[in-house]
């Protein structure tokens, strides 16, 4: 299969490296370490070859990025990722919107402007591994993020040499992406909303991957009412679920549940979540849950909610290990699946179900504004005291809208 996102140019162009001399310096959110991140002055880069230079409008904070601050580095890299060759401090941010500020040389004619309104699929991958020969970037053997795995992006041209591209993250003045990576939005859809494409997109192809049928009378169980629950949420919602069953403890986000287009929703810690699933599917059990929240007693409950040949859906970036008893999936033929962010398509399937109402919710799932120069304070510290009250959390880079 050809690879799946060489269709806008000749893939060694792309790759040709940035151009950082005399650039002017800019500033740029960087993680040095556990609670420690810095609003650093650094080089700006300049466009190169096949590349769009972007300045980011809007950016969210995501929980990875939330879970790294916290507990990490564990995604970032401490010695020199695989692919991206860089390590540690990394510019944060890949849940980002932004305007072309210069187009390089060898991009598509005619498809790019300075001035257009874009937003940027993050995912970095090694384009020669198997999973990325079979156009699954997503399971990239080495894979890696924008705003999450380096500075720069070291990748093989043809399998025989190396040439650097300039990445960066969302949460800094500038940043150049080569064309691949970046989808034009239609007039419709505002910058601040285009930076909810991200997340959205995760929702969106757990439910592609998942054996959820549009329109039919499947029934699924939902864990977690935080941004990705949601957007599994408005993806149903889109394809016609008529049972959407949420499992959330927050008593606001049960309320954004119920808001987004739940039907049902259960609180674990009052409600007998399977003795409810199987009571709402007349005994049998939902055909799908997706779970989008990563505890132990959650899965527990999600497996057993699930009828005979069911399947489960884990989205979740799990802190720990997780254990469940074979068994429990044997003895009714029911499936486990994993699902990692998305695949090509589910960007532009994403953007037009926005623009033309099908994801209609998107707006609300914005529960603060902060700027560049409070990320810390307003943002990340915000989701650790006050998480159960936010959903998205954006940070005004340009603020253009």
């Amino acid at each position: 299969m050809s690879h799946p996102t060489t269709q806008d140019g000749d893939k060694a162009t792309q790759n040709a490296p940035p151009r950082t001399t005399n650039s002017g310096t800019m500033r740029a959110l960087r993680f040095h370490g556990k609670e420690d991140l810095r609003l650093d002055t650094v080089p700006t880069p300049l466009c190169g070859k096949g590349q769009l230079k972007i300045k980011p409008a809007w950016c969210g904070i995501c929980g990875s990025d939330l879970h790294e601050y916290l507990g990490g580095p564990s995604i970032c890299p401490t010695t020199p990722h695989p692919i991206t060759g860089e390590s540690m401090p990394i510019t944060f941010g890949h849940e980002f919107s932004g305007v072309i500020e210069e187009v390089g040389e060898g991009v598509t004619e005619g498809k790019w402007k300075v001035g257009g309104r874009v937003v940027v699929q993050p995912i970095i991958y090694d384009g020669d591994c198997g999973a990325c020969q079979a156009g699954l970037i997503n399971c990239c053997y080495s894979n890696g993020f924008v705003g999450l795995s380096g500075e720069f992006f070291a990748k093989r041209v043809r399998r025989k040499s190396r040439r650097r591209i300039g990445w960066g993250g969302g949460l800094s003045d500038h940043l150049v992406v080569p064309e691949y990576a970046v989808y034009n939005l239609p007039d419709n859809v505002g910058l601040d909303v285009a930076a909810l494409v991200e997340p959205l997109a995760v929702g969106w192809h757990a439910v592609n991957a998942s054996p959820f049928r549009p329109h039919s009378d499947d029934s699924v169980l939902i864990l977690g009412g935080g941004p990705i629950g949601l957007s599994v949420i408005q993806a149903l919602r889109a394809r016609g679920c008529k049972q959407i069953i949420v499992s959330e403890i927050s008593t606001m986000r049960k309320q954004y549940a119920k808001d987004f287009g739940a039907h049902v929703v259960l609180d674990p810690t009052k409600d007998d979540i399977v003795a409810r699933c199987r009571e709402l599917t007349g005994g049998q059990g939902v055909h799908v849950t997706f779970d989008a929240a990563g505890v132990q007693p959650g899965l527990d409950a999600a497996i057993l909610a699930l009828r005979a040949r069911g399947t489960h859906v884990n989205i979740a970036i799990w802190e720990k290990r997780a254990s469940f008893f074979p068994n429990d999936l044997v003895f009714r033929e029911k499936s486990y699946l994993g699902v990692a962010t998305y695949v090509a398509g589910d960007f532009q399937e994403v953007i037009e179900a926005i623009s033309t109402g099908k994801l209609d919710m998107c707006p609300r799932m914005i529960t603060k504004r902060i700027g560049l120069d409070t990320v810390v304070e307003e943002g990340f510290e915000a989701l650790v005291k006050d998480k159960d009250n936010q959903v998205k959390i954006l940070v005004r880079c340009s603020g253009e809208m």
